[in-house]
């Protein structure tokens, strides 16, 4: 039984999908100013496992993301640069995808823009004004009106007479209450325009993704998602736009799934204070999937520190599985029909089964992870058992090397492997290494036999000595 923590409710509910084997998703996008940083990459992240999760276990995805290429900091940048406004969106969107695939996050069913919604979005808001939830303002644009939505503040539990106007909610005396938010902007000297009922302008920020998850997904849909700072206003407003279209407040997104802060020094990262570090610039130092592993070893509804001593333990950590892994492929030619890996196989059916169910509680790949580190363990010494001398058995072990591969998938790591031709000429200079250091305790030249192995160990090369020959790992 999957059991999932919705923001609307405030507690874990059993997830039943609104289509028997089918799940739907909507998770915000990126605002493409800029490079994404690790706070963006984060929702994403998540994203990916859970959307891989669902399909491991049998369920038709669809999963839409958006762009949000029609914005004040992209006209802004486009200004600055004196470009175009679709300039800037096309090269960071493009970096988006370089980032995001470095860190093995599988692209959307759908990546819909709001430059390619115009029409979906003015016939929203056009709808809104004729049920009495929206006005316009000659010459500023369209609002909504907070007041004549008696469900506003449901997701954030927010009430409207504490309200303020708050980040990203525009100040106009003629608002008929000031958290009435934008839903059309009448155009401004310099920046982009299209044509509506009420002149020319660009849409506001909530609307887009209403329109969008409607249109792509339907009246009612199993997700939405993002980070928890979208819970109010962008969240809460969409929640409100969407519903009194629909005239149904139980109508949209199904569950709501927030995950936490990526925080420095336990201050929340974001661009506007300058904590930030991009994706693009982690990567210079990290692999990608050390980055994605760093994510997931933490609840994705908990913060997240970053820095850099816990990149280099999740660099730690994932090249231990990594070890793992390479070992099952040297163990995966060798034959052998005897039937001593059974308890081997017996303690990976029962790691997986704890695996899936620290996936069905709200998707906890923390403990799922260690999960994985259990059967590497496992795996481990069984090999250390083989190399002793004991009868392989390859049927069971080879069950045991398949869950580990599952788990694997669903985390999404072990799927950037080094290039064949870098591995053969890695192999052959370690086999040199290696014969060299052999030559050298044959002579019993321990001190070039003890600093072979110690630079090698300085380079990340461990060396071990076994009955079937030495063998070498990374750290």
């Amino acid at each position: 039984m999957l059991r999932v923590y919705n923001t609307m409710t405030r507690k874990k509910e059993e997830f039943t999908p609104l289509k028997e084997g089918e799940v739907s998703i909507y998770c915000c996008g990126v605002t493409p100013y800029n490079d994404s940083h690790i706070g963006n990459a984060r929702p994403f992240v998540t994203w990916d496992v859970i959307r891989r999760y669902f399909a491991k276990k049998g369920y038709k995805v669809r999963y839409v993301q958006n762009f949000t290429d029609v914005d004040d900091k992209i006209i802004n940048a486009a200004n600055k640069e004196g470009v175009s406004w679709d300039t800037i969106a096309n090269r960071y969107i493009k970096a988006y995808f370089e980032a995001m695939d470095a860190l093995n996050v599988r692209h959307a069913d759908v990546y819909p823009r709001v430059s390619e919604n115009m029409d979906a979005i003015v016939k929203m808001i056009q709808s809104l004004v004729d049920k009495g939830y929206a006005y316009e303002i000659p010459g500023s644009g369209v609002y909504y009106s907070v007041e004549k939505f008696s469900h506003y503040g449901m997701l954030s539990g927010r009430k409207l007479e504490d309200m303020e106007a708050g980040a990203r909610v525009e100040v106009d005396e003629k608002k008929h209450h000031p958290m009435d938010f934008a839903l059309w902007k009448a155009a401004k000297p310099g920046e982009p325009a299209w044509d509506s009922p009420w002149g020319k302008g660009r849409p506001g920020w909530h609307i887009e993704c209403s329109t969008m998850s409607l249109k792509y997904l339907g009246e009612k849909f199993d997700f939405h998602g993002g980070g928890s700072d979208l819970i109010f206003p962008h969240h809460e407003n969409e929640i409100a736009q969407s519903c009194a279209c629909l005239g149904d407040h139980h109508a949209f997104a199904q569950h709501w799934v927030h995950n936490g802060f990526i925080t420095i020094n336990s201050e929340k990262m974001s661009k506007s204070k300058g904590n930030f570090f991009t994706v693009k610039d982690i990567l210079k130092e990290y692999p990608g999937e050390v980055v994605r592993f760093f994510i997931l070893q933490t609840h994705y509804r908990s913060p997240l520190d970053f820095s850099d001593e816990r990149l280099k333990e999740a660099q730690t950590s994932l090249a231990r599985l990594e070890n793992t892994h390479r070992l099952i492929g040297e163990l995966s030619g060798k034959q052998g029909d005897a039937e001593t890996a059974m308890n081997l196989a017996g303690e990976a059916e029962t790691l997986r089964k704890a695996f899936y169910e620290a996936m069905d509680d709200d998707f906890n790949t923390a403990l799922a992870i260690s999960q994985m580190f259990a059967l590497s363990k496992a795996i481990n010494i069984y090999a250390q058992e083989v190399e002793s001398g004991t009868s392989f058995d390859r049927k069971d072990f080879d069950r045991a090397a398949a869950i580990y591969s599952e788990m694997a998938s669903i985390i999404g790591i072990f799927e950037q492997e080094t290039a064949p031709a870098e591995d053969e000429l890695t192999d052959k200079l370690m086999d040199i290494l290696i014969e060299l250091r052999q030559e050298a305790r044959a002579e019993k030249n321990w001190a070039l036999a003890d600093k072979l192995r110690d630079r090698l160990k300085e380079a990340g090369v461990i060396l071990e000595d076994t009955k079937a020959g030495v063998r070498w790992k990374r750290a």
